[in-house]
């Protein structure tokens, strides 16, 4: 009896040294990588939830996966020396499984870069579950991110998912695998469909490298900020090109500016295809990304044009005075882009001569308000100085609403990075 308590105390012991040696183990790498750098947002896609798309991706945002991979791409705005990424359920109507998360440095489509296979984990466990409504940030790990080099974090999904939160229309291929775990292939062999979305991925943040003071730039938006008919798989939206220019032009500090457009999106009024309004979404698309100093906002063109029409230009202004006033509160700088043209977008139903009266309201207010830090007149870029109401030819993608790469690209140029040469304090956000 008296072994098997000196047995016992001997067990206890060593349970207790080895939790404080991880303890320790785990302080030291934490203290190590705050020591190098900080966190910062490095790349974001704003979800919705799951809706009937049927003629697009054969309703696969409902019906969800079992037993499959999905290897999803994205394009990083920052550097740095140590990754997590964040997942959500926000819109899931159970919790979600995935039994397996990697990330790696993309090769080309599927494939990966031979020996960069990372797992990633979380709680230190390689799988997670995540409830209904919430979100998770993965374990942070050693891996070095560079701004404009192509990840692709691939997630096993053990279990029928259910419908999904995703991101759709994302200008970049997502691969869809066959029945089990590929999360670790370097091959892209056993991924036989591709849709243009990506699926719970919502974020990605680094540990800078560079002691720089950080400036990270949400840019809340709806299709044109998201994208929309850009060249696929090329990173063309205004705020990948925007990100470049500032890296390019100002070298007192590093930017990352992380794109929380949603195509259809409008500010008053929620949708369940379009998303959750923009001052529902405020909290967790902007206000809870890692080391926010700014936002871009450019909304305001879908309340006009989609049913129920807002032709109340007071409405819409009031709209944005209330993403300001919250913007400020938070100590954020805020600008705001004018609406841009769309005569004869779906004309009679989505452009009516009423609402290009309201936009033009809108547009005065936004051209000589006080309540923003800074006016971007995305309008009179893109307007065709021949007729305003229009947008210049060579910037239209061909329907009349959305710009095409060289348009997306004069929304970039047209933007004064004089306002963002002076570094601000920076906002960890609730992602720290």
């Amino acid at each position: 009896m008296v072994r098997n308590k000196v047995a016992l105390l001997l067990i206890a012991f060593l349970t207790v040294c080895a939790s404080f040696s991880s303890f320790l183990t785990t302080s030291v790498e934490a203290k190590e990588m705050n020591n190098s750098g900080h966190w910062i947002g490095a790349w974001s896609a704003s979800q919705v939830a799951a809706w009937e798309t049927v003629d697009w991706d054969g309703d696969v945002s409902r019906n969800g996966f079992t037993e499959q991979t999905l290897r999803m791409i994205v394009n990083p705005n920052a550097s740095g020396s140590a990754v997590r990424i964040r997942l959500s359920n926000q819109f899931g109507n159970n919790p979600l499984t995935f039994g397996k998360v990697t990330i790696a440095d993309t090769k080309a489509g599927a494939e990966v870069v031979s020996g960069s296979v990372k797992k990633l984990t979380f709680h230190n466990s390689e799988s997670v579950t995540i409830p209904a409504g919430e979100e998770v940030f993965s374990d942070p790990i050693p891996f070095d991110v560079t701004d404009g080099s192509n990840l692709t974090i691939s997630v096993f999904v053990p279990n029928a998912s259910g419908p999904t939160t995703w991101h759709p229309t994302s200008n970049q291929t997502t691969y869809i695998s066959t029945k089990g775990d590929f999360s670790s292939d370097t091959n892209g062999e056993s991924f036989d469909q591709t849709f243009d979305a990506w699926y719970w991925l919502s974020g990605v943040d680094v540990l800078t490298k560079s002691n720089k003071k950080s400036r990270v730039i949400v840019a809340l938006g709806d299709s044109i900020t998201d994208g929309y008919l850009s060249t696929l798989n090329e990173n063309r939206r205004w705020t990948d090109v925007l990100n470049d220019l500032l890296n390019n032009e100002i070298k007192n500090q590093t930017f990352s500016v992380l794109n929380q457009g949603i195509s259809g999106n409008r500010i008053l009024t929620d949708s369940p295809i379009f998303g959750e309004r923009a001052l529902s979404r405020l909290e967790r698309d902007v206000f809870s990304q890692t080391g926010v100093t700014d936002i871009i906002l450019l909304e305001g063109i879908n309340d006009i044009g989609h049913t129920p029409h807002v032709y109340d230009a007071k409405q819409i202004i009031s709209g944005m005075k209330n993403i300001a006033s919250q913007a400020h509160d938070r100590g954020l700088r805020i600008y705001v882009g004018t609406l841009t043209p769309f005569n004869a977008y779906e004309e009679g139903e989505y452009y009516t001569e009423e609402g290009e009266t309201t936009r033009q309201e809108v547009n005065a207010w936004i051209r000589n308000n006080d309540i923003f830090d800074g006016v971007i007149d995305f309008d009179k870029t893109l307007a065709d100085p021949s007729d305003p109401t229009k947008m210049l030819p060579a910037y239209d993608s061909g329907d009349q609403l959305h710009p095409n790469d060289a348009g997306l690209k004069a929304m970039a140029d047209s933007i004064d990075l004089s306002i963002f040469e002076k570094p601000l304090k920076r906002n960890s956000g609730s992602g720290k």
